[in-house]
């Protein structure tokens, strides 16, 4: 599946408040001698393991003419290897009571099952595998790659707002990746070929450019074992130079228009914003974080509260911000208009609700308020182990250590209203934003109810 860019946001937005059971006091780590390192955090509530191997590779790291190689080799890394046919990984999984599933974005790739504790072997035998002798046969990949391109026709094509969102990234960005879909541009699946896929396994699939993570009722010495069983005798490879990939200042405002069958208006709007690099010394992303949840935290938050209730401008508001990434750093506002009203009078009401905290801050109370619905909101994903993976996995994978997860926790309870209104004011500027207005039109077929057969997802 491809790792959605906005639900990402969700999940981490706010994580690092209310991530005490991912916190490093309970994680132990070792690294192979092949340079891949193994992160184990034990939690013994149930007699489950998850456990993901993350590649720091992702669709940023194409080449030009191959977008969607990174999601195009996930779907193929199910499809068979030398030791192992078509769909055994699956079935072995299912087999043993698990469930598995993969996931691409554009910063890595991860692939996970939960299983019964003692079956992590199995699990990590299998991966180990396709580490290394994936058969990438031309017969399944010509069979695959049309598996991905209905998937990209389903998720993208037909979906009015994911059409909105690519075209967004493609016009804020001049030259870094982050421009190009995850899925791929239609016009590179058509002409991918296999090679293409084998080329970026090759260049990226080797253990010192992997990360296991396993979460559950184990014992880290235990995994450390078991990972040195099936990955130790994978040699290290050198891995590509990573060239700088900076996005030129951007010098001024942008805009685009996207004419696609839909019943709403809708506008999508992006300012250029700093993430996260040092946990110790920054501050503006830790502020930037609790924007989000000052605008869209709630019920009672500002967006909500003035564009939905009051104004009755709006029938949806949000606000969203990755705190980690790879690349560059963007901060999202979206609106969907009442009906009577334009996409053009909602984008002014989002830029109201910014102007006045650039003028007039935000209240200690209201921010309080935030960080605490903040800490509430993500209480109840504590309970699953794939959460806790995903948020050690995610960190590490975009160059922050897991181990400063207490530390990012207390950096973001000590956010003044005096740090949000001054990231507002330094950031929300017209020359650091690009906007995309979708214009409506008539609706004649109703979209598949279902994605194609064969398009993998994760819960």
């Amino acid at each position: 599946m491809i790792f959605p860019t906005q639900a990402t946001r969700v999940f981490l937005a706010l994580a690092f408040i209310a991530a005490p059971c991912a916190a490093a006091d309970n994680t132990a780590e070792r690294e192979l001698a092949n340079g891949m390192r193994v992160i184990v955090k034990s939690d013994h509530r149930a007699p489950v393991v998850t456990a993901v191997v993350w590649y720091k590779a992702g669709s940023m790291d194409e080449v030009s003419g191959a977008t969607g190689a990174a999601h195009v080799l996930e779907h193929m890394m199910f499809k068979g290897t030398k030791r192992h046919a078509v769909g055994e990984y699956t079935r072995a999984i299912a087999a043993a009571g698990g469930r598995d599933n993969a996931f691409t974005s554009s910063d890595f790739t991860g692939y996970f099952a939960t299983l019964q504790k003692s079956r992590l072997d199995l699990m990590l035998g299998l991966e180990a595998d396709r580490m290394v002798n994936l058969t990438l046969a031309r017969e399944e990949f010509a069979k695959e790659i049309k598996v991905v391109m209905e998937e990209r026709r389903y998720r993208t094509d037909d979906r009015p707002r994911s059409l909105i969102y690519e075209q967004l990234m493609a016009t804020a960005l001049t030259a870094h990746p982050y421009r190009n879909p995850v899925v791929g541009w239609m016009n590179d699946l058509e002409s991918m070929r296999v090679e293409d896929a084998r080329e970026f396994y090759e260049r990226w699939y080797a253990p010192n450019n992997a990360v296991l993570v396993v979460v559950g009722d184990v014992k880290p010495e235990e995994v450390f074992e078991l990972a040195q069983k099936h990955f130790g005798a994978i040699p290290a490879r050198p891995l590509p130079v990573r060239k700088p990939q900076v996005e030129p200042p951007q010098l001024g405002s942008k805009r685009v228009t996207v004419k696609a069958p839909a019943e709403q208006p809708y506008v999508l709007m992006t300012f250029r914003v700093p993430v996260l690099r040092d946990p110790d010394k920054d501050w503006e992303p830790y502020a930037l974080d609790m924007l989000t949840a000052v605008l869209d935290g709630s019920e009672a938050a500002r967006l909500r509260r003035a564009l939905i209730r009051e104004e009755r401008l709006a029938s949806s508001a949000n606000a969203s911000y990755d705190i980690v990434s790879r690349g560059p750093g963007f901060f999202f506002l979206d609106a969907t208009p009442t009906a009577g009203h334009t996409a053009a009078e909602v984008e002014q009401g989002l830029r109201r609700e910014m102007a006045k905290i650039a003028e007039s801050g935000v209240t200690a109370e209201e921010l309080e308020r935030a960080k605490a619905q903040a800490i509430a909101a993500q209480v109840f994903q504590r309970d699953s182990m794939f959460y806790q993976a995903r948020i050690i996995g995610v960190l590490e994978t975009t160059g922050i250590s897991h181990r400063t997860l207490d530390l990012q926790m207390q950096k973001m309870r000590e956010v003044t209203p005096e740090q949000v209104r001054e990231v507002v004011r330094k950031y929300f500027r017209d020359d650091a934003l690009s906007v995309a207005y979708l214009d409506p039109q008539p609706v004649n077929e109703k979209r598949p109810a279902a994605p194609p057969a064969g398009v993998r997802h994760a819960q």
